[in-house]
């Protein structure tokens, strides 16, 4: 059941739209009750959002980040050092999301299917490229669309198949950036599939070109691919085929002599990963968040959401917009308003673990569709909740498809026990989404998405929280995502045709 941050308003569920402001009668508190959040406990957590997008299981990004740290303590390297290993590792996949259409576009699967199961190929060899390529173009399809997916493909070639990499890494490293790592740290995520001997992507960089926490992560990433199927010593045995063409061979040398080290692989099986990643950060970067750094990480993660989809650009970043926009109309306090922007840049990370097949399809969802983009919310949950201290706001950015009258998802929660920032960001989401452009309908204007709202205040939406957005809109614009929308479909498009 989601926690009740404030008390629900009678007018919500009578379908009044009395211009009550909300100070007046609900004194609602702080999502974020404690922001003295360790900085490396709330990335591992938010992590676990890239691994969903990876196709890979839960604390993937953590157990690649173990084997890299503890490499790194076994070679002796400077703290500096290590802190880029342990948190380029962790954060390697913060660029995965922006390649998962053009995956999708490219094969006619499942972008999640294809980047698990790529990790699990040495695509370097002919036969096994082939053989991977086979499998995973528009599985089930008839000939002729496979055909056609297979001429696309052979189309776009070596160039294709380095661009696709490329968009990855390098958007990886400028969120890095953004998050106020150091250059070294982007650098090291921009490498992170460079091949010892040069036969990676996207620079070709060999040998120590390549920084020395991207080859340590590359390593650490393939071991942990394989843990789970082979074993330690099977992962291990993986690594040393590989051993001076995709990795550095005194590296592999270094993990072979841990093959022996049963506790530390048995503790990778563990569910507690935080605590085993606080005894490898390096002392001198530990930290906790303040706001300000809060805020970034929230807008980072709301770019990695957003990138899944060329039809959701700028969603999480509109949705939060609009939330405070409401809130603001409602009378909430400058410092709620910062925790309701924060909620709503995060509501949607779950959609990270949807398929581009159903999110970029041209055409409406089939329920069996609809089902699986209704899980979203539920995986929102389970990451927000990987940080204690995240809990009211999970609560909150998690109930944005709950209805008044209990029929929305995935808890069924009812008006009772809706807070008003969950109605509130309920409204933002809604209003927020019908503007926009989706596969199968063009964006609507105002006056519909208005008479949308109002038609279900009292079943789904609170009266109070529709008429602050109509007052909100009538102070400001929502800015058109068409012409965007636009934009980045034509640059997938140009970068894999």
């Amino acid at each position: 059941m989601v926690a009740t941050l404030a008390p629900a308003r009678s007018a919500c569920q009578a379908g009044s739209t009395s211009p009550v402001r909300l100070a007046e009668t609900a004194t609602p508190g702080r999502l974020f009750t404690n922001t003295q959040i360790r900085r490396s406990e709330l990335l591992a957590a938010m992590s676990t959002a890239l691994d969903l997008t990876e196709g890979q299981p839960a604390g993937h990004a953590a157990r690649s980040c173990l084997i890299a740290s503890k490499l790194a303590v076994k070679l002796g390297l400077p703290a500096l050092d290590r802190a880029d290993v342990f948190y380029a590792t962790m954060l390697k996949d913060l660029g995965c999301s922006s390649n998962a259409a053009k995956m999708t576009w490219l094969f006619g699967a499942d972008d999640r299917t294809v980047k698990h199961d790529i990790k699990t190929v040495d695509w370097r060899r002919a036969q096994s490229k082939f053989q991977f390529v086979n499998a995973h173009v528009a599985p089930g399809a008839g000939m002729f669309t496979r055909v056609m997916r297979f001429a696309a493909l052979a189309r776009s070639g070596s160039r294709g198949e380095k661009a696709l990499v490329e968009t990855r890494c390098e958007r990886g490293a400028d969120i890095m950036r953004e998050l106020r790592f150091p250059e070294s740290a982007a650098q090291a995520v921009r490498h992170l599939d460079e091949h010892w001997d040069g036969g990676g992507h996207p620079t070709g960089a060999k040998g120590f070109e390549i920084p020395v926490a991207a080859r340590l992560a590359g390593l650490a990433q393939t071991v942990e691919v394989f843990l789970n199927t082979l074993g330690a010593r099977g992962a291990i045995g993986v690594a040393e085929l590989r051993r001076g063409t995709w990795f550095e061979p005194s590296l592999v040398d270094a993990l072979v002599d841990l093959a022996d080290d049963k506790p530390f692989w048995d503790r990778l099986s563990t569910v507690d990963l935080q605590v085993q990643l606080a005894e490898f950060e390096p002392a001198d970067s530990v930290r906790v968040t303040d706001e300000d750094e809060l805020d970034r990480i929230c807008e980072a993660f709301a770019k990695v959401v957003d990138a899944k989809s060329p039809w959701t650009h700028k969603h999480s970043e509109g949705v939060a917009n609009i939330a405070v926009g409401i809130g603001a109309e409602l009378g909430l306090p400058p410092i709620m308003l910062r925790d309701l922007r924060r909620a709503g840049l995060l509501h949607d990370l779950g959609k990270l673990g949807v398929s581009n097949m159903i999110l970029d399809k041209p055409g409406r969802p089939t329920d069996a569709e609809y089902a699986e983009i209704r899980k979203h919310p539920e995986y929102s949950e389970q990451i927000l909740n990987r940080v204690h201290d995240f809990k009211r706001v999970a609560d909150v950015a998690c109930a944005h498809h709950e209805r008044l009258d209990g029929r929305g998802y995935h808890h069924r929660t009812t008006g009772d026990h809706l807070p008003t920032e969950a109605r509130l960001l309920a409204v933002a989401d809604v209003c927020e989404a019908l503007t926009a452009d989706r596969p199968y309908r063009d964006g609507m204007p105002w006056e519909k998405t208005k008479s949308i709202l109002r038609n279900d205040i009292g079943s789904a939406f609170c009266g109070d929280c529709v008429e602050a957005c109509e007052s909100w809109h009538d102070k400001t614009t929502i800015t058109p995502r068409i012409e965007a929308q636009l934009e980045e479909i034509e640059r997938l498009v140009g970068s894999i045709v």
